[in-house]
């Protein structure tokens, strides 16, 4: 059974087929006391019980702050799928909605759900010094 890199086992009901991977942008802002009443570590925590996560510094898209980007399987891939960025994944229910959509495969695999929709967002071209 595939595991977290903490060695904790992935809650993966496809068996072993390599998850997605979620990275997490934990810098400036995501991740900060500027975002109030987000247990961030309990959200890193919930989301490494599905797939395997990584810790970012700044995406550079900090007006989206708490920043979730979903990289696709490499069943995702080979479907097609991209990367996709959630942005204001602030509360615990939001949280929940990625864990599900994680869970059932992500990008390529799985439907995006509805109310994942709303979190959606493209980020901006990074440019030289450019910080939001």
């Amino acid at each position: 059974m595939p595991a977290t890199p903490a060695g904790e086992p992935l809650d993966d009901p496809r068996g072993d087929a390599p998850p997605c991977r979620v990275v997490v942008c934990r810098d400036c802002c995501c991740g900060s006391r500027k975002v109030r009443g987000v247990d961030h570590a309990a959200q890193t925590a919930r989301l490494r019980t599905v797939a395997p996560v990584r810790i970012s510094d700044c995406l550079d898209v900090c007006d989206q702050a708490n920043v979730v980007v979903v990289q696709p399987s490499a069943a995702g891939r080979a479907a097609g799928a991209r990367p996709v960025w959630l942005g204001l994944v602030n509360d615990p229910a939001a949280t929940e909605d990625v864990v599900a959509w994680v869970r059932a495969g992500g990008p390529g695999v799985a439907p995006l759900p509805d109310i994942l929709g709303l979190y959606v967002f493209s980020p901006r071209a990074r440019r030289d010094g450019d910080r939001a």
